[in-house]
């Protein structure tokens, strides 16, 4: 039978998990054991779970950092720090918690839940999958090179020029942290593109795009407004590194250059990143909040279509960052309007949540408190930066700890409270066990406390005066107590991370088996065992609902959706491909093997890197070609194996 026929007259069967069938499809996709099966596995399952691990790592990492900052900041006077100590503490705090841990932990959910999601066996192309992490992990590492260096980092993760021209900030520490950037937006770049090309073509039939869960449209939208913000920091960077080596003067005044163009490009980038680490952690909310609600998502189209709004007005406000640079007031009075409607779509979602709490039957797991706790943190986030979104205002609180407080409620907070909801709602998935209840409601309440001890005051420091990034202050200021506060505050957060952390171990280990679907929700990856398997689905699922799961519950669907029964695809890696607004079937791809490409191609790519920053040309030139040649043989074509499906590429 030809690809064409088996989709138009599909072989329609029904298979368990426990069958011979899902026993040779175990076969056939599962990735070799062992050190080499870890080190070549394009499984996007193990990929997201390597995102989330590492994005946590980088966030122990961060939060250390963080906890010397407080601990400096305790008392007026400290000299545990000096100031260029803190100042490149400081630095090397906001780059690994902004750019290491907050959009790749959601990239870790994303990667593991995105084809259970869809009804998919893999996400559209799974060698770039593994290429971004690889990339991303060699970029943490790389951004890290320069505590081996005289000078890491230190003018703060938004890098202003021209401060960071080499005449006034010399070493590698700026060259490391511009073509580390440059790296990490490489990972980014290929990571978004495979989201979006997954949604488009890899659904299950019947999915039509008004059937995706929020978390996909969270996502989605995260990684279009990626595709769009990267490259602008990325040509920052880059023309920053040009600046310090090779005399280009694109940032310094003195020369023709303009140094407020970098604060243009920045955040052209930068606050379209902040919607790229909300709008996944919102989708979570969206998607886990009817679980624990008993009910569907009060306002399902209107949420989705006010997450898309989200991240398209949110590439018109990047000038809200520059309010107090000497801009024209037209400029002014145009941007401080855009960021003050970009508060009506994520209103929008707060009243759709509220209203699926009110209207359902809550049951209060540690995931719920968490999910309800996020709202708290986005209200209070989102109140404190419309208030800035008004430029007299922002000129009185800008550079004080108003806007540290607005960010840390911002950029943690709702970015955090979500990803450790995430993490409750799914480790039966991600390890076939069942997390800790009574040590989880003491988690949330400690970090709840923790966290709005610990911020909270910012606000009040912010109000009554105090500069952001300063080392130290004098005392007599009515600064000391709040400080303290704030201090306390942050190692009781971070008391209740490591319960978290006690939590996934010790429920990794001993916790209670989880069935299928352990919460009772009523999306796909429910219909899998705990964990799933390599192959994800037995039969490729047909779709009929927004909730397959829950059709004879709510009464939704007369055709009903068949989850048991459907195209089977057991002739090698296979998977079937859908058009993108319908679902409907239109190919079946033969998905490649696991592959050394990725890592090869990381690897390769480091090397160029490190050439560039130590101008090794020789050995730039000789990873450009090593470059080349792994492309060639990562797209080589390979035997069809006797597959009716044409080569996929991915």
């Amino acid at each position: 039978m030809t690809t064409t026929e088996l989709i138009r007259q599909p072989e329609v069967v029904a298979a368990g998990y426990d069958s011979p069938t899902a026993r040779r499809l175990e076969k056939i996709w599962k990735t070799t054991p062992g050190l080499l099966g870890w080190l070549t596995s394009v499984d996007h399952k193990e990929i997201g779970k390597r995102y989330l691990v590492t994005a946590f790592a980088f966030l122990v990492i961060g939060g250390i950092e963080a906890l010397i900052m407080r601990l400096q900041l305790a008392r007026p006077e400290q000299h545990l720090l000096s100031a260029d100590q803190y100042n490149h503490l400081f630095t090397m705090h906001g780059l690994t918690m902004i750019f290491l841990y907050a959009l790749p932990v959601l990239s870790g959910f994303s990667n593991f839940l995105f084809p259970l999601l869809l009804g998919s066996r893999d996400m559209a192309f799974p060698r770039l999958n593994a290429f971004s992490y690889w990339v991303y992990l060699a970029a943490g590492i790389f951004l890290y090179l320069a505590l081996m260096h005289d000078r890491t980092p230190d003018a703060g993760w938004f890098n202003y020029t021209p401060y960071t021209l080499r005449k006034y900030d010399p070493g590698q520490g700026m060259d490391i942290y511009a073509l580390g950037m440059v790296l990490l937006g490489v990972s980014t770049t290929v990571g978004s593109v495979n989201f979006v090309v997954t949604l488009l073509q890899m659904k299950a039939p019947g999915m039509s795009i008004n059937r995706i869960p929020v978390i996909i449209w969270g996502t989605l939208t995260a990684s279009v407004g990626n595709l769009f913000a990267v490259p602008a920091v990325s040509l920052a960077f880059f023309m920053l590194w040009t600046d310090r080596n090779f005399d280009t003067h694109f940032f310094d005044a003195a020369h023709g250059g303009h140094p407020l163009l970098w604060q243009h490009l920045f955040w052209m980038f930068g606050h379209p990143w902040v919607y790229a680490i909300v709008l996944p952690a919102m989708g979570i909310v969206s998607d886990g909040l009817p679980i624990f609600c008993r009910r569907p998502l009060v306002g399902y189209t209107l949420v989705s279509m006010s997450t898309v709004l989200t991240m398209f007005i949110g590439f018109g406000v990047w000038v809200h960052h520059m309010f107090a640079t000497g801009l024209p007031p037209q400029s002014l009075s145009f941007f401080g309007a855009a960021s003050i409607v970009i508060v009506i779509p994520s209103a929008v979602a707060v009243f759709a949540w509220i209203a699926t709490i009110f209207t359902g039957r809550p049951v209060y797991t540690t995931a719920f408190l968490f999910l309800a706790g996020f709202i708290f943190l986005f209200t209070l986030g989102g109140v404190s930066g419309f208030m800035t979104a008004a430029v007299p205002v922002d000129w009185q609180l800008t550079d004080t700890y108003f806007v540290v407080a607005h960010l840390h409620y911002v950029l943690l907070g709702i970015n955090f409270f979500p990803v450790i909801a995430g993490i409750y709602i799914w480790f039966p998935k991600f390890t076939g066990k069942m997390m800790n209840e009574r040590l989880g409601k003491w988690n949330f309440w400690v970090m709840f406390i923790g966290f709005n001890l610990g911020f909270f005051p910012m606000h009040w420091l912010g109000l009554i005066g105090m500069p952001r990034r300063v080392y130290t202050y004098p005392a007599g200021m009515g600064w000391d107590l709040p400080n303290m506060i704030t201090s306390i505050g942050s190692f009781l957060f971070a008391f209740g991370i490591l319960l978290f952390f006690i939590n996934v171990f010790v429920s990794a280990r001993r916790g209670a088996r989880a069935g299928r679907n352990p919460w009772d929700g009523s999306s796909l990856e429910w219909s899998t065992p705990s964990p799933p398997p390599s192959f994800n689905f037995v039969v490729i699922p047909s779709i009929a609902t927004r909730h397959p799961l829950w059709e004879e519950r709510i009464g939704e669907g007369e055709a009903g959706s068949k989850l048991e029964e459907g195209l089977l695809l057991d002739r090698g890696k296979q998977t079937v491909s859908t058009t993108a607004l319908n679902g409907e079937p239109q190919a079946i791809l033969k998905m490649p093997e696991d592959s050394w490409s990725p890592l090869l191609m990381t690897l390769a790519l480091s090397a160029l890197f490190v050439g560039m920053l130590y101008h090794w040309w020789w050995f730039t030139l000789a990873a450009v070609l090593a470059s080349v040649a792994v492309t060639i043989a990562w797209l080589w074509p390979r035997a069809s194996l006797g597959q009716t499906a044409g080569e996929h590429h991915g």
